[in-house]
This record gives structure tokens, sequence and C-alpha cells, in this order.
């Protein structure tokens, strides 16, 4: 009985490649894994592994079947394009050149072994019929090498020029993070100049002579405030030269941040209530993680002293909890008040409020100035607005400084920061940690 593979050996013998392909790819894998020189491969998944390989198979098999010039052209282009969007992938993946190459030849051998295989069991084929396969994976393979190789050279060009805009963006980062850096201690100095202007204020009136009682105990408590606030900055001034400097280093221990965060809250609840305002607490009762102790503390007491400076009415909650989705290898840290919220509408508000909050606060001087000029006259020391009134008041002074604190903070401890806020409706403070990192 005649083979019914002779009527149509290279369309029988793309059918049988097409049923083997399982077999052929696996075969390829095994060779690849077998082969001590190539190590990237066993760290990928079956799919990625395979990747574009089985388009070039459809399109080989295509090519075996073509019936004239016209479809095996297009059925050679099919092959090339997914040979190089196969080169691609294995760059992504971290391959080298070498070892993309040294696949594709063991995807030949695998090939050529099916098509042995497939010659053996079929006597009855013509004689011209196996030399003709033999010479389309050969081709298959040396295009799929040339495919994969000009790919690579492409990349490998493109990924030269552009570290070589990396390094002229990562100057110019440089020399802009030099100006901003001079601009902030310019704005801090403005503030202790205007800080220590205030409390000579207050001093020169509590020195007078006949100073009514009181005026003696509003000028006592604008002292106390002003007194309070300068050591405040100077701390926060020492604390952000020592993270520019880069002598912060962090200490990762296992603590719960659920009992960590309840007692810091309870801790400033005092001072909250001083001024008529509310500090909340809410979370999981126990929530174990990885990290540094000291510096979550550092970031939530700046952000709350932050919201209690910023907020004439409500109060702050402090909330945490546990990721999800996504982040389930992270907890979130949220800081939510009820003050009258930043002006910054841009794609970065955590940049544009860090500058904000360190730019309006130079008004300090100028109201310590108006102070002076009719001390009979002078109000409490001044505060932030509340959400029910313009938010255009400056906030109170050094609070860019603590802000760009909690964010040098945050990249310290591989946390990310984000912002919510609005003109009066408050704002939000989310900070989200890694659960445990990586000695």
């Amino acid at each position: 009985m005649k083979d019914p593979a002779a009527n149509d050996p290279m369309g029988a013998l793309a059918s049988h490649l097409h049923q083997q392909r399982e077999a052929i790819l696996a075969s390829w894998r095994k060779a690849v894994d077998r082969d001590p020189t190539l190590t990237t491969g066993t760290s990928i998944t079956r799919n990625q592994f395979n990747d574009h390989i089985p388009a070039v198979l459809d399109a080989f098999e295509r090519r075996l079947r073509a019936e004239n010039p016209a479809e095996k052209a297009r059925a050679i282009e099919a092959e090339r394009e997914s040979a190089s969007e196969h080169g691609l992938h294995r760059w992504q993946q971290g391959y080298n050149l070498p070892e993309a190459m040294y696949e594709w030849g063991h995807l030949h051998l695998a090939l050529l072994h099916e098509i042995d295989q497939y010659a053996a069991a079929h006597p009855a084929l013509p004689d011209s019929a196996m030399p003709a396969a033999r010479r389309a994976l050969a081709r298959l393979c040396s295009d799929g090498v040339c495919a994969s190789a000009t790919r690579y050279v492409h990349l490998q060009q493109t990924e030269a020029a552009s570290r070589l805009s990396d390094l002229e963006s990562a100057l110019e980062q440089v020399q802009t993070l030099e100006r901003e850096r001079a601009e902030a201690w310019r704005e801090a100095s403005h503030d202790l100049r205007g800080t220590t202007h205030v409390i000579a204020i207050a001093s020169d009136v509590l020195n007078r002579h006949g100073i009514s009682d009181s005026k003696f105990t509003q000028y006592s408590e604008i002292l106390r405030v002003e007194v309070a606030s300068l050591t405040q900055l100077v701390t926060d001034l020492m604390d952000q030269a020592r993270l520019e400097a880069g002598h912060e280093q962090r200490k990762v221990t296992a603590f719960d941040a659920a009992a960590h965060l309840s007692e810091f809250c309870d801790s400033m609840r005092p001072a909250a209530t001083e001024r008529g305002l509310f500090l909340k607490a809410s979370g999981p009762a126990s929530l174990p993680v990885q990290g540094d102790a000291v510096k979550v503390r550092r970031i939530v007491q700046n952000l709350v002293l932050n919201a209690l400076k910023v907020t004439e009415r409500g109060g702050v909650q402090v909330t945490w909890e546990e990721g999800t989705g996504d982040r389930q290898m992270q907890w979130i840290l949220c800081v939510q008040d009820t003050g009258p919220g930043f002006r910054a509408r841009s794609a970065a508000p955590l940049v544009r409020a860090l500058q904000q909050a360190t730019t309006e606060a130079n008004a300090v001087e100028e109201r310590a100035q108006e102070e002076h000029e009719d001390s009979e006259r002078v109000e409490p020391a001044p505060t932030q607005a509340s959400q029910t009134v313009s938010s255009s008041q400056p906030p109170p002074s050094g609070e860019g400084i603590g802000l760009s604190i909690v964010k040098r903070l945050c990249e310290l401890l591989d946390a990310s920061i984000e912002l919510e806020t609005a003109d009066g409706e408050g704002t939000t403070f989310r900070v989200t940690f890694p659960r445990s990192y990586q000695t």
C-alpha cells in the first residue's frame, strides 16, 4: 500500500511536526537544561522559555506547505519577524548573545532529530523530500540566528545611547539638586531668622515696665511657643544634615507596627487635646513586620506634628493596615488631617507640597515685623487656617523641612509616599513599607 505521505511529502511533514510540537519543545528545553554553559533559561517558566518559538514553527510549517513562491516568501518573512521578537525577549530576560545562539543550535538539533525520525518511519518518501526539508530547516535556524543577533546589536546600540543620555540626565539632576539644596538651606535660615525675630519681640515686651498681667501671660505664651518651634526647627535641620550626609543607616529588626503606632498616638494625644483637636488611631491590633522601628516613628512623628500644626478644627487620624493584592508583602501607614490642604495640583504633588511648604514659610518674618510695629495689637502666634478658611495662609515655620525628612527616611527604608490633597479638604499622606527586608 502506498504511503499517503508520498503524495504531498512536505505537507505531511508539516502536519507531523505540528502534531509533535509539544514533544519537540520539551526535547529542546531538556537539551538546554543539560547544557552546562546555559544557565539563564533555568530561572524562567516554560511559557517564557518557549516565547515566540511556537510562532516560528507555525511559519516554518507554512513554508513547508507553500505551493508557490509568494506563499513561501511570506512564510519566511513571518519566521524572521518571530525570531526577531524572540531575540528581544531573550534580551529582556537577561540572556547574553552566545546563550541565545546556543539555544537556536539546540532547537535546530531537536527539529532535525524529529525530521530524521519521520523519514525513517516513511521509507517511501521521494528522494528529494528530506534533503529539501533539511535545507528549509537550516534556512530557518540560520535566519533565526541572524534575526536574533541583529536585534541584539540594535538593542546594545540603543542601550549604549540610553546610558549616555542617562549620564547626561544624571549630571543635570545633580546640578538641579545642588541648586534646590542651596535654596532649601536659604529658606531654612529665613525661617530661623523669622522665629528668632518673634522671640526678640516677645522678650522685649516682657521686659517693659508696667505691662499688664494679661499681656504678660499672652507674650509668655508666644515666647514659649516660638522657643519650642525654634528647638524643633534646629532639630529638623540637624536630622536633615545627617540624612544628606549619609550618616543615617537603617537598622532592621522585628517589631509590632500596631503596638508601636498605638503607643506613639497615645503619647501625642495630649498635644492634640491642648489644641482642641482629636488624634485617632485605628488598625489591626497586631501587625508584625520587619523594619527600623525608630525611623518609622520619626516618619509618623513628622507627619503627625505637621498635621497638627496645619489643622485648626477637627483633628488627625493615624491608620495602619496590611497590604492586599499586589501589596501583600507590604504594610501601609496613613496620616489624615482635616486641615486646609495644599494648593498643589501637579503630576508630582508631594514635590510641589514640599516646595510650597518651605516657600510660604518665608512669610513668618513679615508677620513678625508687623507685630513689632504695633506691639499693642499683637495676636498670639499665627497658625495654619482650618479647612473652613481659605488655605492662602502660610504654614508654620519649618514644615517643609519636616516633609523633606520624611521623604528621605522613606527612601532609606525603601518605602514609597503618596499624597492626596485639595484646597479645604484636608491632606492624607500614605506611606507603604516593605513587610521584610533581605539581609
